[in-house]
Order: structure tokens, then sequence, then C-alpha cells
């Protein structure tokens, strides 16, 4: 394991340099078009302090900025015990220190992971992702989030995040300014004689490089958070040595049919366990412009694990099913004895009483009760002949309005 953190860092370190060879590339080019040849050397410097600047702020609150954007609350175990429980087994599982646990008040089923390192990390999930999944699936997502923070990429991909907007950032500066800084054309376009035609050269691969920069830029961006989910996947496996739980859960996010993920933005997307952007229809789509792996592909992969839960046993079902090259180091496929389990009891009793509660909701949609969903992921089912205005939520006394039009 410390084998395969130790490669994906170092993985993760070349995409990063890459992406710095993008910005501070751009920024040179940008200097000399504005300034001359003598101009290179400022670009260079405007575009450092713009990544400094930004790397500092994601350093000292970044995870909070990404759990605020995301509408994340903190929550305690008396909101969700179930979900709290499973939090600390992964905990103990990977031998990370119990992160802190937040949840979105959002139907659409959702997580994420974030924090600077294990000691400050936190792991967010949504209401709609705790009302959907029984106690196996739950562990399967949390134990993808502790994957990420487990093998340290949830700085890596914050850092890549900063790049981006960077480069993004000087990109559209400088685009904007040649839009609509007229006296800028006018100097080139007025300029006469090998120099005034020089600096037009020089303008013209200024502009190509704004536009091709960012896209480079995002390439290695998605690059890196594709990789990272299969990574995440196996190590999801290795810890609750129960695949189908994982593949299960994926399956249900898929073709779940609730709004999309209101709080997510580009940035925060390639954070998430899926793609919240993708619509009912588009699960299988690929290709270098997303940021996670197809859906279907990972869940083929979870359910082709037979032999065993180790990273081996991952990386030869990512090959019999992708028929291409392992995403695993081949250093850090050391056969481990991490034998498969069955479906927990309480996994199992669980989705029986769900089954039940279905059919007693059915009952009760048709005897026009009101079904609310709470933060915690307590649904609350108000009866029709309910009076007052507003209703408290047992578990966690959150007050909700009753709009019974």
């Amino acid at each position: 394991m410390w084998e395969l953190i130790r490669i994906n860092k170092r993985n993760s370190v070349l995409l990063l340099m890459l992406m710095a060879v993008c910005l501070l590339g751009l920024g040179a080019v940008i200097g000399m078009a504005i300034s001359g040849p003598d101009g290179g050397m400022l670009g260079l410097m405007i575009a450092t302090g713009i990544w400094v600047v930004l790397t500092l702020i994601s350093f000292s609150s970044g995870d909070q900025i990404l759990l605020a954007a995301s509408n994340a609350t903190a929550v305690t175990h008396d909101v969700h015990p179930q979900l709290f429980n499973v939090v600390e087994e992964m905990s103990i599982a990977s031998g990370l220190p119990m992160p802190k646990v937040y949840i979105i008040n959002d139907p659409a089923p959702n997580a994420f992971a974030t924090g600077r390192n294990p000691k400050s990390a936190s792991v967010a999930v949504t209401a709609g992702l705790l009302a959907k999944l029984n106690r196996d699936e739950l562990q399967g997502v949390v134990g993808h989030e502790m994957s990420h923070i487990l093998h340290r990429d949830i700085l890596f991909v914050t850092l890549a995040g900063i790049m981006l907007g960077s480069v993004v950032l000087l990109s559209q500066v400088f685009l904007r300014g040649m839009m609509y800084g007229g006296g800028s054309r006018r100097r080139y376009s007025s300029g006469g004689g090998k120099g005034g035609g020089g600096a037009a050269i020089l303008l013209i691969i200024a502009i190509v490089v704004a536009i091709l920069a960012p896209i480079m830029t995002q390439l290695l961006y998605f690059a890196l958070s594709r990789r990272r989910e299969y990574l995440a996947d196996a190590g999801s496996v290795r810890l609750t040595r129960y695949p189908e739980g994982l593949a299960s859960a994926l399956e249900k996010i898929a073709n779940d049919r609730a709004p999309q993920l209101a709080s997510a933005n580009k940035v925060t997307a390639p954070m998430f366990i899926v793609n919240p952007f993708k619509k009912m229809g588009q699960w299988n789509l690929s290709d270098l412009t997303s940021t996670h792996p197809p859906i279907s592909e990972r869940i083929r992969i979870l359910r082709n694990m037979s032999q065993g839960a180790s990273l081996k046993d991952y990386s030869d079902a990512f090959v019999n099913v992708t028929k291409s090259r392992t995403v695993m180091p081949v250093s850090a496929l050391t056969k481990e004895d991490i034998a498969l389990r069955q479906a927990s009891a309480e996994a199992k009793n669980e989705q029986k009483e769900k089954q039940l509660r279905q059919v007693g909701d059915i009952m009760r949609k048709v005897n026009g009760f009101i079904f609310l969903t709470c933060a915690c992921g307590m649904t609350l089912k108000i009866p029709p002949n309910y009076s007052a205005a507003t209703v408290e939520c047992p578990r966690c006394h959150t007050v909700h309005n009753v709009n019974k039009t």
C-alpha cells in the first residue's frame, strides 16, 4: 500500500509540473506579447504570483471554502449514528484519524472528501445518499472517500484545481484585454518595419497559447481526476472486502432520478465520487473531457472481482474488463490474502425493512401524507390532518416548513 501511495504521489507531482509548465509558459508568452521580448520575465513573475496567492488561500482555508460552497453542514454522532459508525470503521481499517463528517442537504446521492492532509480531512455525503443506500453500500462509498485521504490525492487534486484556475484566469484577462483594449491592437497594427512585424507575430502566438493552455491544463487535470477514481475504488474494496457494496452504490447513484446536485460547480465536480453534472442516459459517455471514468465500467470492474479484495485482484479485474494496461503501478501489486466477505446481516435486514417501509409509504402517499427529507437523512412523514405550519425533526431538531399545497 505504501508503495502505491509513493508512486501515486510521484505521478501526481509529474502532472502538476506539466500544468506548471503550461502556466509559466503562458505568463512568459503574454509578457512578451505585451512588452516585447524583454517582458517574458515579467509575465512569468505575474503568473507565478497569481498561483502563489491562490495556493496560500487554498492551504489556509481551501477545504472550508469547498465545504461552504457545497452547502455542507457539520454533524455529530447523534444526527446520524450509522454514518458515524461507518466512517469510524473505515478510519480504523485505513489507519487514519477520524475525519470530520458533513451532510449536504440535497436529494441527489453523492459524496466527496477534502482536506490538506489526513489530520485535517473531512468527508461529506448528501442526504440523498443516506436515504438511498443500505449499510454495505454506504460503507463502500465511505471507503472510497477514505481511500482518497489514504492515497494523499485530495491535496494534489486541490493544487491541480488551483493551477487550472490560475491558467484560466490569466488567459481570460489577456484575451478580454485584447478584445476590449483597442489601444493594444492599434499599437501592433500601426507598428511598421521589422519590429512591427515581429510584435504582430508575438501577439498571434500569445493569442494561440492563451486559447490552448487552458485546454491542455484541463486535460491534465481530468487525467489526474480519472486515475484517482480507479485507485479509490480499489482502495475501497481493500478496506471493506466487499466489492458488491460499492458496485451497488454506484449503480443506485447512476440510476437515480433526483435533480442535479444544486451546489456542484466545475471546480468541485472532480471531487465527488461520481460526476454531479451527468444526466440520466449519459453515464456511459467517456472521453478526454470527462472528470470521471465511465460509471458502468467501474461497476463491471468491481463485479469482476471474485478471487479476493487486494490491489492485485482489482488490477486483474481492471485489465480483464478494459482490455488495457492496469492503472496500478506494477511494483505495488504484491499479492495480499484479503478474502472477500458476504453481505452483512445488518444490510440484509435493513433492505427488508426498507422494502416494508416502501409499501407503507405508498399507502401513506395514497392517503395524502407529506414527505420531507431532512439534512440528517431522516424522512419526515406528515399526516394530512397535521395543522401546524412547521415540524421539527426528532433526530437533529431542524425545523421544516410544512407546505400542503
